[in-house]
């Protein structure tokens, strides 16, 4: 009886231990939701926050969000390091901190992540496909565009391959590749350095990995808008027959409406006429703004164009592309003006 009885409170003493181990390490969300909270929790976090610096020379720090979506971000991130503490050396995991973390709007903190990878994983593109798209949300064009050419070097001859998504669409099915997002983010890179003839070329490359609707009205957009500020228009239209009213798009609406307008299905308003409040809403009012703004740009309209930028820029979303877009042509386009 006595084995019995130690066998007993040894099991409950190990599970005791494991039960506090696991809530140390991975904190359940909980249910509140009060955004003062989150502001509050905001203002602690910015004073450890290592801020972005913007083409124009302003500081950018990390917005307000409700506390749960931020605590369930913290949980994913929590989940993913204790992956990556379990299987130091496997490429998966070193990926996912690098993205959760960047979902946390802790860029630069990434990027070291995704470096530290690179030193055990020389050979991985999707490390340095990841780390370049970081390196743009800091501003540093010429790093994410040396990593991006590394990329496509490595990646040469493969498959296109799937990536998973760390934010679910409505369907749980991811619609990238890899292949998709070397060359898409590659184009931007140099489409935010005002190099429109190397964006477009890249775009038009990107198009062989485009293999769903959703990632046609990404590319297109951006290739159209590239030829457009290149002063191609002609070219920029005969691309526009790839898109069709009825294309079912999943994810990526917001350039689906954008190329809808320069069909002349949509009108300006249909595009550029809501509130913005949320993240998420913001994210909607610059990716859509921008095309609405540069749709005046390059129509010679350029004071109502700056007018767009600047309400762009008056949002919280400075890490949309949409975003970085305006706020590159704030600061090249309009600089003589």
């Amino acid at each position: 009886m006595k084995r019995f009885a130690s066998l007993f409170w040894l099991i409950i003493v190990a599970f005791f231990f494991f039960q506090c181990d696991t809530l140390t390490r991975i904190k359940n969300p909980k249910p509140e939701t009060n955004l003062n909270e989150a502001n509050t929790e905001t203002e602690k976090q910015t004073a450890k926050y290592k801020p972005v610096i913007g083409f124009t020379g302003k500081k950018y720090y990390p917005p307000s969000e409700s506390v749960a979506s931020k605590q369930k971000k913290d949980s994913l991130l929590a989940i993913a390091q204790v992956n990556y503490e379990e299987y130091p050396d496997s490429l998966d995991c070193n990926i996912w901190v690098g993205r959760r973390t960047a979902y946390l709007w802790q860029y630069h903190k990434s990027i070291e992540i995704y470096t530290q990878g690179i030193e055990k994983h020389p050979d991985a593109p999707e490390l340095y496909r990841h780390r370049g798209h970081r390196y743009i949300s800091i501003r540093m064009l010429d790093e994410a565009i040396a990593d991006f050419e590394k990329a496509a070097q490595l990646v040469e001859g493969r498959p296109i391959q799937i990536e998973p998504d760390g934010i679910p669409n409505s369907i749980n099915q991811p619609l990238s590749n890899l292949q998709f997002n070397i060359w898409y983010h590659w184009g931007l890179a140099y489409y935010l350095k005002g190099d429109f003839a190397k964006a477009a070329e890249l775009y038009e490359k990107c198009m062989d990995f485009a293999i769903n609707a959703d990632l046609i009205v990404a590319t297109v957009d951006w290739l159209y808008m590239s030829l457009r500020r290149n002063g191609q228009k002609d070219k920029a239209v005969r691309w526009l027959r790839y898109v069709d009213p009825n294309m079912k798009i999943i994810e990526n609406k917001s350039y689906f409406h954008r190329l809808l307008m320069y069909k002349g299905k949509y009108a300006e308003e249909d595009l550029f006429n809501f509130e913005a409040e949320s993240l998420d809403a913001q994210l909607d009012l610059v990716t859509q703004g921008y095309g609405v703004g540069n749709w005046h740009y390059y129509n010679d309209d350029q004071e109502k164009a700056k007018a767009i930028y600047e309400q762009l820029l008056a949002t919280d979303y400075w890490s949309a592309f949409g975003y970085l877009a305006a706020e590159a042509d704030m600061k090249n386009a309009f600089k003589k003006r």
